[in-house]
């Protein structure tokens, strides 16, 4: 039987719970590869009530089992569990979240899983219970053994993939953080995972300048210049497909976002803006650089309209999808 994928509720107050119930409900639709949730089978049922879907839960004692029951039942591993009350976070929900994200990331690890989706967490709600990360992306990370230098965010979408080189940080801190070293170890990164999980041979990478119009040769500041022109320069002497750095501004029109695979922009907004005014139904969080696979749909809890069925699965669905395809590509690589 397929390896299954693990997916973390999220925090049980959002919309984590419902849309994992959606896109269990519509996996034939969608070709959706096995998963097996983790903790929550109550809630998970109740989330699906109230959103109005037949959704049969079956809580399993092993990874194992999750194939076989997948086609007729969402299969749910740990009895912890929890009273579903969405829009209304709490410390019991952020404990559960918690519980529910380590056991996913575990099974992922250990081989048990054959990637990992995370669902959406308040970390505010989450440090209130003993999580000292960031975010999931490092928790992740930390679980692999790996630096968190080395976890690379791409958020991708059917229309575009982009790559912040800097992320939950004050603008006024970013020409400080981007360096030579930044851009050239997370443009490694970023080929070498877009050739293996992706699929893509010989990846294309764009890089966003720091200033308008890149600068203008130290008109606009000398970043571009000095900083990222250099980088480009060494990764493309490396082999690397790699042009740049390209004024924002126009980077991702139509007609040039035919001429790249991903872009590596030098901060989260140049990143995010593009990725979520074109995809965002479908924005998938890929985390690059790590030994499993983990992907995470690209938005947050929006406890305002849980258990509403307002929230739209798009992205769950994708994010799930992309990672049965990511797991797919390792494990016909390990083969051959």
């Amino acid at each position: 039987m397929p390896v299954p994928l693990a997916v973390s509720l999220g925090d049980p107050a959002g919309v984590g719970p419902e849309l994992l119930a959606t896109a269990w409900a519509a996996r034939e639709v969608h070709a959706l590869p096995p998963f097996v949730a983790t903790c929550g089978a109550d809630l998970l049922a109740a989330a699906a009530t109230r959103r109005g879907l037949w959704v049969p839960v079956r809580r399993i004692s092993d990874a194992a089992e999750a194939a076989e029951v997948f086609p007729h039942a969402l299969p749910v591993l740990d009895e912890a569990d929890g009273a579903y009350r969405p829009g209304e976070p709490d410390r019991d929900g952020a404990a559960l979240a918690l519980r529910s994200l380590t056991l996913a990331a575990e099974l992922a690890v250990s081989g048990r899983a054959s990637g990992v989706v995370t669902g959406p967490i308040a970390k505010s709600r989450l440090a209130e219970v003993g999580f000292a990360c960031p975010g999931q992306t490092e928790f992740v990370a930390a679980a692999c053994s790996v630096d968190p230098a080395d976890a690379v965010m791409m958020l991708a979408g059917p229309s575009l993939r982009t790559v912040p080189l800097t992320v939950h940080v004050a603008l006024s801190e970013v020409p400080r953080l981007v360096t030579r070293e930044l851009i050239e170890r997370r443009g490694r990164i970023v080929a070498r995972a877009l050739a293996h999980d992706f699929g893509l041979a010989s990846p294309r990478l764009a890089v966003a300048a720091l200033n308008p119009h890149a600068g203008e040769d130290g008109k606009f500041g000398t970043e571009d210049r000095d900083i990222v022109a250099p980088a480009v320069a060494t990764l493309r002497a490396e082999g690397l497909c790699v042009e740049g750095p390209h004024a924002a501004d126009a980077l991702f029109a139509r007609h040039n976002r035919a001429t790249f695979d991903a872009a590596l922009c030098m901060y989260h907004d140049q990143a995010l803006i593009p990725i979520k005014a074109l995809d965002f139904d479908a924005g998938v969080n890929v985390t690059l650089g790590l030994p499993i696979v983990r992907t995470s749909p690209d938005h947050g809890t929006a406890f305002p309209i849980a258990g509403t069925a307002r929230a739209h699965p798009g992205a769950t669905i994708a994010a799930i999808r992309m990672a049965g395809e990511c797991a797919a590509r390792r494990a016909a690589a390990a083969v051959s």
